[in-house]
C-alpha cells in the first residue's frame, strides 16, 4: 500500500522559509517520479513541482520557480520541498504525490497523495 506522510508545515512570515518533507513507503520510491501539489483555501489543487525518479531533473510551476526547490533522497525514501521567499499567496495545504512519468509542461494531479501539511504565510 502506498503511504505518503508530509511534515514540516507551519506559520511563517512573508519572506520566510520552510522545508517540507514527505516520507514514502509501500512502493519503489527510487523508481518513482514524484511531485508536490497544493490547495489554497477555497481553491482547487495546483501543481507545484515534479522530480524525476533519480532526482536529477526538477520541474516547477511558474508561480514558484526560483523560490521553491524539490529534492529526492532515494536512500532514505524522502522527498523534500524547500520553500523560500514565501508570499501570502503560498498559503495552502501542501501534498506530495506519485506520478507515472515526467511531463515536459503541464503536470496533472498525482496518482497517490498524502494527507498534506499546512503552510500559512502571514505577518
Amino acid at each position: 500500500e502506498v503511504q505518503l506522510v508530509e511534515s514540516g508545515g507551519g506559520l511563517v512570515q512573508p519572506g520566510g522559509s520552510l522545508r517540507l518533507s514527505c516520507a514514502a513507503s509501500g512502493f519503489s520510491f527510487s523508481s518513482s517520479v514524484m511531485g508536490w501539489v497544493r490547495q489554497a483555501p477555497g481553491k482547487g489543487l495546483e501543481w507545484v513541482s515534479g522530480i524525476s525518479s533519480d532526482g536529477r531533473r526538477a520541474y516547477y510551476s511558474d508561480s514558484v520557480k526560483g523560490r521553491f526547490t524539490t529534492t529526492k533522497d532515494n536512500a532514505k525514501n524522502l522527498l523534500y520541498l524547500d520553500l523560500n521567499s514565501l508570499e501570502i499567496e503560498d498559503t495552502a495545504m501542501y501534498y506530495c504525490g506519485t506520478y507515472s512519468e515526467e511531463f515536459r509542461t503541464k503536470w496533472p494531479f498525482p496518482i497517490h497523495r498524502g494527507q498534506g501539511t499546512q503552510v500559512t504565510v502571514s505577518s
